[in-house]
Parts: C-alpha cells; sequence; structure tokens
C-alpha cells in the first residue's frame, strides 16, 4: 500500500508539471486529458486514477505554484541585504520558475483558474512584493541600500530583474549576459551612491596639491 501511494504520489507530481507545461506554452484551453495524456505518456484513462477530474488537477497546479514560490523566501533572520540577494537568486531559479512566471503573468490563466484559485495566487504575488519592499526599507534604514529613492519603485525595478532572469532561464542569449551578471548588476543598483563631496572642498583639496 505504501509502495501504491508513493507511486500516486510521484505521478501527481508529474501530472501537474505537465500540466504547467501545457498551460505555459499553449494556454489553458489546450489542458485537456488527451494532451495530457500525450504529454506523460499514459491513456486519457489512467489519469482520472490520479486526479477525479481536470479541475481538481488545475487545483494542483495551483499549489504547486505556491509551493515553488514559498519555498524561494530565505530566513527572516538574515541580514536584509543577504536576504534579498538570496531571494532574488532563488526565485529567477526555482525548479519550473520560468513556467510558473510565464503563469503568474498570464491573465488567461488566472481568469480561467477554479473559484479562489486566483485568489490564491494574487496572495503569492501581494506576498512577494511585501517581502521584497521590507528588505529594501530595512537595508535603506541599515544604510545596505540607496534611501534616494522611494523603496516602493525600488520593489518595480527588483521584481522586473526577476521576471526577465526567470522568463529567460531556458534561454540565456535573451538576456545577452550571464544570469549572475544581472543579479551583479542589480546589486550595483541598489548600492547607495557615494558621498558627494562639496565643490569648495574639491577646490582646497587640488590647491593643496
Amino acid at each position: 500500500m505504501a509502495d501504491l501511494r508513493r507511486s500516486t504520489e510521484v505521478r501527481q507530481v508529474e501530472l501537474t508539471d505537465a500540466a504547467l507545461h501545457i498551460i505555459a506554452t499553449r494556454g489553458i484551453a489546450a489542458l485537456t486529458t488527451r494532451s495530457l495524456a500525450e504529454q506523460v505518456g499514459l491513456s486519457s484513462g489512467a489519469i482520472f486514477r490520479h486526479f477525479a477530474s481536470i479541475d481538481a488537477l488545475i487545483e494542483a497546479v495551483v499549489a504547486r505554484v505556491e509551493l515553488v514560490m514559498e519555498s524561494t523566501f530565505p530566513s527572516s533572520e538574515l541580514p536584509p541585504r543577504e536576504r534579498l540577494d538570496r531571494f532574488v537568486e532563488a526565485r529567477s531559479t526555482a525548479v519550473g520558475g520560468q513556467v510558473i512566471m510565464q503563469l503568474m503573468l498570464s491573465e488567461q490563466f488566472l481568469l480561467a483558474l477554479p473559484e479562489g484559485g486566483s485568489a490564491r495566487l494574487a496572495a503569492c504575488a501581494q506576498k512577494t512584493r511585501e517581502f521584497v519592499r521590507a528588505c529594501l526599507r530595512e537595508g535603506q534604514t541599515a544604510g545596505e541600500f540607496r534611501s534616494d529613492i522611494d523603496a516602493g519603485a525600488l520593489v518595480v525595478v527588483v521584481m522586473g530583474t526577476i521576471q526577465m532572469l526567470a522568463l529567460s532561464a531556458a534561454n540565456r542569449r535573451q538576456i545577452g549576459t550571464a544570469p549572475q551578471s544581472v543579479r551583479d548588476a542589480l546589486g550595483v543598483l541598489l548600492r547607495p551612491p557615494p558621498p558627494v563631496v562639496p565643490q569648495s572642498t574639491r577646490a582646497k583639496g587640488s590647491r593643496g596639491r
């Protein structure tokens, strides 16, 4: 019985991941028992041994997205800069990150979800924005991030970088450089600017030489 249950759990993950791929590449309307069966090499009837209906499968897709996104949040005990660095890397390289990001940005997918599914994913997106904003604000207070730009505006920059990295994960030529270089560039952008030396001070230094 334990082996059978484990096999069912494995199949459910396979089917969920296959459904994610179909929805992201062909749209949610393409998700049928036939297309799913072809994707995983099962008969249409075999699918219903693991999920009672397509709606139940889509619910599992939502749960899968929630699980992957939740796994990318680092410990709240880390300093804000390290916390944000780890989050950006984890979110942009997460298993299925490219597919999941496409779904999160797909209005068609969100509208086609069963009742409550869209709200659950919206809550995931809101939690992400709040996490990034909290890191930025804490980092600004600690002097780790620049404070001459509002944290709300920097959230957009960070989220855009994550989306670009995740969406181009399968084809690095789309961003023209290595993901680490992009993350490093984001770090430089967030870094506090050097202090401005008054003109009079610079002039005095020049005369002294």
